[in-house]
Parts: structure tokens; sequence; C-alpha cells
């Protein structure tokens, strides 16, 4: 018989799973973009998707791109801190789900480029979408989870804002 504290996976465990997959995802993406395109190069997808190979030593948008070497390890510690807040979240409310899928999204997300910083130091990019002479800045996998992760924080605020105003107006009710 397995004891009752070993046989539940705890709940905080999926979290960490998912966003453990959104690394692999990140890194093997990578890993394919960099054994098939040369710097630079630029593969045609559709009309408005290439695929290129770019470092970027910055943050989104390629802020602070331009700056000597001192943003690599600045982003690297940022994201590090940020991961380490979002796992003791994880564990501590495993239940909600919109929240902890967000924050594992974003957990991922962060670590996957951590990697790149610390590989290369600089993110890999390969995702580029354009309209109209209009070009998107390059991204990633990691990019997009982290910006799906903010979208669903933002979507779960704008839930519980409006769960806490339905829980006065009916307190007033009563």
């Amino acid at each position: 018989m397995v004891p009752a504290r070993c046989a539940a996976v705890p709940k905080a465990a999926h979290w960490y799973g998912l966003a453990g997959l959104v690394i692999v995802l990140d890194q093997l993406s990578k890993w394919v973009v960099l054994n098939s395109l040369d710097y630079g190069q630029s593969i045609t997808v559709t009309p408005f998707w290439n695929w290129v190979l770019t470092f970027n030593p910055g943050a989104a948008f390629s802020f602070l791109a331009d700056q000597p070497g001192w943003q690599r390890w600045f982003f690297t510690i940022l994201a590090l801190a940020v991961s380490a807040w979002i796992a003791v979240v994880l564990r501590q409310h495993p239940q909600h789900k919109l929240a902890s899928l967000a924050l594992a999204l974003i957990l991922g997300g962060a670590l996957g480029n951590v990697i790149d910083r610390l590989r290369f130091g600089a993110v890999v990019d390969f995702v580029q979408w354009h309209a109209a002479g209009y070009y998107w800045p390059a991204f990633n996998v990691a990019d997009a989870a982290i910006t799906v992760g903010a979208v669903l924080l933002i979507i779960e605020q704008l839930l519980a804002g409006r769960r806490e105003s339905a829980k006065k107006t009916a307190g007033k009710k009563s």
C-alpha cells in the first residue's frame, strides 16, 4: 500500500509540468531553427509570415538591445526572480486554474528565454509576421507563451473583479 501523501500528485506539479512542456517546445523549436537557417536568412511561409533567424540581446521589441551587454544579466536575473515568485504562487494556489495556467505559461516562457541568454548571450527569435510593409519584431515560442499568459492574467483579473462586484451586489440585496 502506498502512503496517502505519496499517492497523490500535488496539483502544483501539473502547472510545473506545463511550464516544462513550454520550455521543451521552445528549446526544440529553436534547435530546429538553429540547425536549418543561417543568421539573418529568411524563408517565406505565407504572404504575412516568414521564418528568420535572429538574436535579440534585449527584451520584448528589442528593448535595450543596443546596450553593451549588461542587459543580458539584468534580464536573466529578473526572469529568474519572477520565475521563483511564480513557482511559489503556483504551489500556494494551484486550484486557481486560469491564473495558474497563465503563470505556468509565463514561467515556461521566461525560463526558455533564460536558457538562450545563458547559452548565446541573446534570445533566439525566428517567427516574423508582416503586413503592408510593416514587420512585427521576430519572436519565438517562449515569447508567445509569455504573451498568452499575460493576456490570460488580464482576463482572470477582469473576471475576478466581476465576481467581486457580483458578491457585493448580492450582499446588499440580502
